[in-house]
């Protein structure tokens, strides 16, 4: 037999204590880590959330155009079909199928052809900043993850790449922007006021450019949360719409405003805390009715960023709302924008159960 080697007590005791003063110290960076890995990578795909899912995306192939848009186009403020066309696209991107040879990669295809032919010679994806700033945002998840050349196989005449296309809708942005004395953005690229609603929009497309390695100068950033600033309340996180009147409630604008803060590294504001603090007081609140679709697509985005319990609590109410709601075809609801919009403002209001898009990750 060999040697017994008999470690002395106090030996083994100094042992433990270092060891477990080494795990008492550690503890706290181990859960944070435990909770930053739950936080980007999620713990599962509830069955309910696959289920939605796959149903509103199915239905969003099958009612798609020869031409990759949906329904007619028509909006309150122009031709809107390239703005619905993002969402889509974005809708099924956040599936997690690859977006070359997935089941929806055809239709992805279809529908960034369609975005960048509605592009004009100036960058601007008509028919409003709204439409731009959503084309924006899908140009910027596909960009690198799309290959360009499927895009465009079989064409004969060339067609802009997907980076060229986002490189002339951001500088159409950046333009428009000098131009406008508030530093925003509005229905038009040449409007001379802003609104709250439309700069989120045209926002959220700059710094998805920017996170996808496209140049956005800072001013065009820093001139763009500046106004989101001067629109908040940092006390009651209540966001105007337009001008300076007096500042009335709204779910969806105090979302936007949390969201743009938070994507934008503006944390540290009083008047991101003021906003969290306005969705984290309101969570059991219903959608407006006028525009749920819309509210419920930021709210997601937002309370993910500020406040991932809160979130989480929002999250699995809204997935029991969506089931309810989901037609035998999977369309949810409608809208003025039509099925095709209300079906993807739904998906992408659970696309943060996924974490597959790059302007998602926290």
């Amino acid at each position: 037999m060999g040697e017994i080697i008999v470690i002395p007590r106090r030996c083994f005791l100094a042992t433990a204590l270092v060891l477990g003063m080494a795990m008492f110290f550690n503890s706290g960076e181990l859960l944070a880590q435990s909770d930053t890995l739950e936080i980007r990578e999620g713990t599962g795909i509830p069955a309910e959330v696959r289920n939605i899912y796959r149903k509103g995306a199915d239905y969003l192939a099958k009612t798609q155009n020869d031409n990759g848009s949906w329904g007619k186009g028509g909006g309150g403020h122009g031709d809107e079909s390239a703005g619905v066309a993002a969402l889509a696209t974005m809708a099924f991107l956040s599936t997690g199928e690859d977006p070359n040879f997935g089941k929806y990669a055809r239709n992805v295809r279809a529908a960034l052809r369609f975005i960048i032919r509605k592009q004009n010679n100036t960058g601007y994806v008509p028919g409003n900043m709204y439409v731009h700033g959503f084309a924006m945002l899908a140009l910027s998840e596909a960009y690198g993850a799309v290959d360009d050349d499927m895009l465009w196989d079989g064409s004969k005449k060339k067609k802009r790449s997907i980076g060229e296309a986002l490189e002339l809708a951001v500088k159409l942005a950046v333009s428009s922007q000098k131009k406008n004395p508030s530093k925003g953005w509005r229905y038009s690229p040449n409007d001379n006021s802003a609104d709250t609603s439309v700069v989120g929009a045209v926002l959220m497309g700059l710094l998805a450019a920017r996170n996808a390695g496209v140049d956005v100068p800072d001013s065009t950033i820093d001139g763009a949360l500046k106004y989101m600033k001067q629109m908040t309340s940092a006390k009651t996180g209540n966001v105007n719409y337009s001008g300076m009147g007096g500042l009335g409630g709204s779910g969806a604008r105090s979302a936007i405003a949390c969201l743009v803060f938070a994507i934008g590294k503006r944390k540290h504001w009083k008047d991101f805390e003021g906003t969290t603090k306005f969705l984290r007081d309101s969570l059991e609140a219903s959608a407006q009715q006028n525009w749920p679709y819309y509210e419920r697509y930021y709210k997601a985005q937002a309370l993910f960023q500020a406040d991932y319990k809160a979130w989480q609590q929002w999250n699995r109410n809204t997935v029991r709302l969506l089931r309810t709601m989901q037609a035998d075809n999977g369309c949810i609801g409608n809208s003025a924008h039509g099925r095709a919009y209300s079906t993807s403002m739904s998906l992408l209001a659970l696309a943060l159960n996924y974490r597959f898009l790059p302007i998602y990750e926290r």
